[in-house]
């Protein structure tokens, strides 16, 4: 029993809208009461009624070097000894811009921010300045922050403008943005026939990480590559998620193909808010204040986030830091397909690198339509099983599982045991 988590979501609830911060931290996609954490170390965390839990939820991905790191947490320490905030420019920012031009080969200046929402803002404000057009193609089931003109969903017919999916996001925000879906290349190139020479950017997860992971199925980010060239458009990708993650160069350094802007968050920040956004210099030199595209942000390029930021870059850099990642993720799917095999559980499960998805269906998923085709009502089962085991998965069919350097091979081994028998206790 989660007594004083119940207790403390009672609490914040008379002061918090849904008792939150951020709204799937709620539990609603699992029916029951939040975790309430009280701390964090390596793999594991620790909520406010004594128990311990095997994270893979990992702040929702940042913690790739785990919980608390040493070395993270002695350059917090250091940086904050110094002061927290100036509000003016740092030897620390020019390090971290320095890590991710050398990391990413698209991209030649970078500008800090602090949210992956606001990166893509701007990324998509920069496009629109750059191209002189409006319109943005994006794809359902990516998510890319609450930002209003993406906050839209497809509209009644395929490749049209999308419509508000809040209240609250003006009608004439939403259709500036055309809704296509995600592994379908003839919609985007619908999208460009339908709308000629008026789109300045396609935005894309090139690792689709916010519906569940979906890969990019071959050819497709080459195709949107392409179809970006011969329309004078930009491609932007969304590495928030895959940046760091799957490679040091991120997603397109694992695919092969480079975008014309590159929106980084989570991993940068090393457990801070801290994001960026970058790209080609003739581009990111109509930002203010060399060009007169406007953005500004008070705690950009904080001193605390860009220490811990480093810090991670430093670990990350280590000769064999993404093989000990592949190899310990690789072996958390073959174990939980074979738990499920034994079961009599039909999964599909997708892994790239150090982040996967266990889908509870029979069939491929390759795209939101896929996902929304899933057994959601398993999962809820599956979710409160493991959780009852002390596994901490993310609490919604539609997240990512995120291992960690600090997940060990007894980890893995532990959560297997617990997935068969949540397995068995669905079947």
């Amino acid at each position: 029993m989660r007594e004083k988590s119940k207790e403390a979501f009672e609490l914040a609830c008379r002061v918090l809208p849904g008792g939150v911060n951020s709204p799937v931290r709620a539990f609603g996609g699992v029916d029951s009461g939040p975790v309430f954490v009280h701390g964090a170390k390596g793999a594991r965390i620790y909520d406010i009624d004594g128990h311990e839990y095997l994270d893979y939820v990992g702040s929702w991905g940042p913690m790739i070097v785990g919980h608390a790191h040493p070395a993270v947490i002695d350059a917090i320490h250091q940086a904050v000894d110094r002061g927290t905030s100036f509000g003016a420019p740092t030897l620390a920012e020019t390090s971290l811009a320095q890590r991710i031009v050398a990391s990413f080969d698209s991209i030649e200046k970078v500008r800090l921010l602090s949210s992956g929402t606001e990166a893509v803002m701007s990324a998509i404000r920069l496009a629109r300045a750059f191209t002189g057009r409006e319109m943005i193609v994006k794809m359902a089931g990516c998510y890319h922050g609450h930002s209003d003109s993406l906050l839209v969903a497809a509209g009644s017919g395929l490749a049209e403008r999308g419509t508000a999916s809040s209240p609250g996001v003006p009608e004439s925000l939403a259709q500036q943005t055309v809704v296509v879906p995600y592994n379908d290349p003839e919609a985007v190139t619908a999208a460009f026939a339908n709308h000629a020479g008026r789109i300045a950017a396609v935005l894309v997860e090139p690792l689709a990480a916010n519906m569940g992971v979906v890969p990019p199925a071959d050819g497709y980010l080459e195709t949107l590559r392409t179809l970006c060239d011969r329309n004078d458009s930009l491609l932007i990708f969304d590495e928030v998620i895959s940046g760091f993650r799957v490679a040091l160069g991120g997603a397109q350094q694992r695919y092969g193909i480079q975008s014309d802007l590159t929106c980084l968050g989570k991993i940068i920040g090393g457990g801070l808010p801290l994001a960026a956004f970058g790209g080609r210099a003739d581009i990111m030199d109509l930002l203010a204040p060399e060009g007169q595209v406007y953005q500004a942000g008070t705690l950009s390029g904080n001193p605390l986030a860009t220490a811990a930021a480093n810090a991670t870059l430093d670990i990350l850099a280590q000769g064999d830091s993404y093989e000990k990642l592949e190899s310990v993720a690789s072996s958390l799917e073959s174990g939980l397909a074979q738990a499920a095999s034994d079961a009599r559980v039909s999964v599909t499960i997708n892994r790239v690198g150090s982040i996967l998805s266990c889908f509870f269906c029979d069939h491929p998923v390759r795209n939101f339509a896929d996902v929304q085709a899933t057994d959601i009502a398993r999962f809820k089962r599956f979710f409160a099983a493991m959780l009852e085991r002390g596994i901490y998965l993310a609490p919604s069919a539609y997240e990512a599982m995120f291992v960690s350097l600090a997940h060990t091979d007894s980890d893995i081994e532990q959560t297997i045991n617990a997935a068969g028998e949540s397995f068995r206790q669905l079947a």
